[in-house]
């Protein structure tokens, strides 16, 4: 019975790096570090496998690399509001900045979106004017993290009754176990 809900599962978040106006497009990736204090970003979902390991884009030089260093367990939140489905997601976080997996990635990304990856100051630092920012003409900071789920919790808000599951990762296998919403 659990099947059923899992393959829900993978169905939608398939549609996110695909289909522009997906919700699951958008999700909240959640980092730890050292200081203790939940971080929290909405992030952009660019790649998904069968085994449903999710990629993002990120500068190297920001935070959430930091913390995927001194932590690398993290959680995503996915919520569908038409589907009133929210997908919750454990997992942990590599990031890649070999030249051959940042390769693949960086030719898929549009000329108007690489300027992201190319400021001359590291995400978060103050600036005066935000006019004045400064570009790099022939480097980036561009970086790929993959987040691979060992745990996943599905969560249907409908009637007569609400449906919670939770999958576990085990091995290769998703172990199944209902939950009281």
């Amino acid at each position: 019975m659990g099947k059923v809900y899992f393959e829900q599962i993978r169905q939608e978040l398939q549609k996110g790096p695909t289909e522009k106006d997906h919700p699951f497009r958008y999700f909240t990736f959640a980092t730890v570090g050292l200081d203790h204090v939940a971080r929290l970003r909405t992030v952009v979902m660019r790649a998904i496998d069968e085994d449903l390991k999710i990629v993002f884009y990120t500068d190297k030089r920001s935070k959430k690399i930091t913390h995927i260093k001194e932590n690398k367990n993290v959680s995503l939140l996915l919520y569908h509001p038409e589907k009133l489905l929210q997908i919750k997601i454990e997992g942990i976080a590599m990031y890649k900045n070999d030249k051959a997996t940042k390769q693949v990635f960086w030719d898929s990304i549009p000329d108007s979106s690489k300027k992201a990856y190319t400021t001359s100051r590291s995400p978060g630092t103050a600036i005066s004017n935000p006019d004045n920012l400064e570009y790099l003409s022939d480097e980036n900071h561009f970086c790929v993290v993959e987040i691979t789920p060992y745990k996943i919790e599905y969560l249907k808000l409908e009637q007569p009754n609400h449906i919670r599951v939770r999958f576990s990762k085990l091995d290769d296998q998703w172990d199944t176990e209902f939950l009281v919403p």
